[in-house]
């Protein structure tokens, strides 16, 4: 009887250690999905750009981040939060709208960009506008057809909330809640948002044996022929700011020119990143086109000579790429390749 009891202890004490180390290994390490991890540099990934040691990501800075990032008050009628216009399942963009709805279904003029990879770039904004991360929430928090509102007004709400005071002494050792700490735990949810595990990443890393079919390796190499100089791997960005020959709408959105004054950036924009296309659309600056298709047919058939254009596209004074109807079918098949289903359905980066 006394050794039963005795066996009958031990169990019960390695069942409560092994809950002990499952819990924390859910709070503190891992990579598993909905766990918190701390940033790791992906093994085809170059460094990042972002400075961590002015704002090293914690657990508690992260939890701070994403509650902040799917919080309405953040808007003047605490309607709009940075998750309205950054759908997860959608890339972190806004599907379905050309360009961003805001408050009070107020309408922008440019297409939510994806929040993805952010610690590999040195500007943000389809124009490049902001180069520091941890300033770029001002943006859409002040805009008037975004959330239309200001820092001492967020702060005023963020204090009255009965979270936020303990939220931000566990993030920041301090109850004060500043507007370089709202802006810093931003950061710290949108610098996890990583996008790394799609088929071409397993494939350049090598991981299960997995490989392109022919037709993706072939779409692969067509990539590499007419897409790399702008869409350079493994981020499927150069970051540069391209003119890639669009129609002129009445709108007349000069792009990187409103920023440098310089004749030669009038209609460039941003390059955005080839990855997980099958969940951003609609795609280009003002969302103009619905389908993949019709990207690839803009850069064939529908590029205009406009004032700037990038001499990538001009081929004997004329603008376009050339390629085959069968070639455009193998590119978008290489292209699926970049979907990361993991990164849209990650419940540690979903609203909590």
């Amino acid at each position: 009887m006394i050794i039963q009891k005795i066996d009958v202890m031990c169990r019960v004490a390695g069942a409560c250690t092994t809950l002990l180390m499952m819990l924390l290994l859910g709070c503190y390490g891992g990579n598993q999905q909905g766990q918190f991890h701390s940033f790791s540099i992906p093994a085809n990934f170059p460094p990042p750009l972002y400075r961590f040691k002015n704002n090293t990501i914690t657990q508690a800075g992260f939890v701070l981040g994403r509650k902040l990032f799917y919080e309405p008050r953040l808007s003047r009628n605490s309607t709009i939060s940075c998750g309205s216009c950054h759908i997860q399942s959608a890339g972190f963009t806004q599907h379905g709208h050309d360009v961003s709805h805001g408050i009070d279904d107020r309408l922008g003029t440019r297409n939510s960009p994806p929040i993805m990879n952010l610690a590999w770039s040195a500007t943000f904004m389809w124009d490049g506008g902001i180069t520091d991360l941890d300033l770029q929430p001002l943006a859409p928090i002040s805009n008037h057809a975004e959330m239309d509102n200001n820092m001492e007004n967020v702060i005023r709400k963020l204090k009255s909330h009965p979270q936020y005071p303990g939220l931000f002494k566990g993030a920041f050792g301090t109850e004060d809640i500043t507007s370089a700490r709202v802006l810093k735990a931003l950061s710290q949810f949108m610098l996890m948002c990583i996008s790394s595990h799609s088929k071409y990443d397993s494939v350049m890393r090598r991981e299960g044996g997995v490989t392109f079919s022919v037709e993706e390796r072939e779409g692969y190499f067509i990539y590499q022929q007419k897409c790399a100089a702008c869409h350079a791997e493994p981020l499927f960005t150069d970051h540069s700011f391209r003119n890639n020959g669009l129609s002129i709408t009445a709108v007349n959105d000069v792009g990187r020119y409103a920023v440098t004054l310089k004749p030669s950036d009038r209609y460039s924009f941003s390059v955005p990143s080839l990855r997980n296309l099958a969940y951003t659309a609609p795609y280009m600056h003002d969302g103009r086109y619905l389908t993949v298709a019709a990207v690839l047919n803009h850069y064939t058939d529908l590029m205009e000579l406009t004032p700037g254009l990038d001499s990538l596209f001009i081929r004997e004074g004329r603008p376009g790429l050339t390629m085959t109807q069968e070639d455009k079918i193998k590119l978008m098949a290489f292209l699926k390749t970049l979907n990361d289903i993991q990164f849209v359905r990650d419940p540690l980066l979903s609203p909590q």
